[in-house]
């Protein structure tokens, strides 16, 4: 690739990434400004998480059920086989309720948000909204997909901690002592303020990068045609991210 077009690609790209985070910041402050919850907007943030959370939670929560049934049973028998059950249910909880289940439910709730990345890509360029107009129109669906993130994340992980003490100790009330303990000890003071906070950043992530891409102005020679949009590539690049700084800040 010649020099000239290598240092025009590596300039959209920055200019890309730039307005992306302006937009980000401008939609945070307002999103945390009291002046943006009047009746009328708190009822438009109402019918947004209405739609993006409560119809979807049901069969997100049996979905991820189903899946964390699955291989939480995986994890036991392997673990049996090996002589090491009594670090079963720990891994259960460390891959199932702190890595994967915030994951899915960022990338469920992004999934979501696939057709704003195609419907932004018939606009040909969209002028910087005023500050009425971010509150009124896109403020709300902010806050309804982080919010969306944060919450089918929560109530997932509560149901694989009942999952994972049902599969390993049944019915019986008598092993509380010891489940209690092995999540306690899992979940120390670092870990749950980091369980929450990346939770947190994957609700902003997915809030955010899919209406930056919509409202990013587009050349002249923006291929229309592309299967591939930059805003869904932008949007995996920061989970992975957000997963790989994660997981380096607990295990290095």
């Amino acid at each position: 690739m010649p020099v000239h077009k290598s240092g025009h690609v590596l300039m959209r790209a920055a200019t890309s990434w730039w307005h992306m985070v302006r937009l980000g910041a401008v939609l945070l402050v307002i999103a945390g400004s009291p002046s943006t919850y009047n009746r009328a907007s708190s009822a438009t943030i109402s019918r947004h998480i209405y739609t993006g959370t409560w119809q979807v939670l049901p069969w997100f929560t049996l979905l991820s059920a189903l899946v964390s049934l699955v291989l939480i049973r995986i994890v036991l028998v392997t673990a049996l086989s090996y002589g090491l059950s009594q670090y079963a249910l720990e891994m259960v909880v460390r891959v199932l309720v702190l890595e994967l289940i915030p994951l899915s439910a960022a990338m469920f709730v992004a999934l979501r948000a696939g057709l704003s990345f195609n419907a932004g890509n018939e606009l040909p360029a969209v002028r910087w909204m005023d500050a009425g107009e971010l509150r009124d129109d896109l403020v709300p669906q902010v806050i309804a997909s982080a919010f969306s993130v944060v919450n089918l994340a929560m109530v997932s992980s509560v149901i694989v901690l009942v999952l994972a003490y049902v599969n390993v100790y049944g019915m019986s009330p008598w092993g509380l002592v010891d489940y209690t303990r092995t999540v306690g000890r899992v979940f120390d003071p670092v870990v749950s303020i980091g369980f929450a906070l990346k939770t947190i950043l994957f609700g902003l992530a997915v809030a955010v990068i899919p209406t930056a891409a919509i409202l990013e102005p587009r050349p002249a020679a923006f291929d229309l045609s592309s299967t591939v949009q930059p805003g869904a590539i932008r949007l995996l690049f920061v989970l992975v991210l957000i997963e790989a700084g994660s997981l380096a800040v607990k295990y290095l």
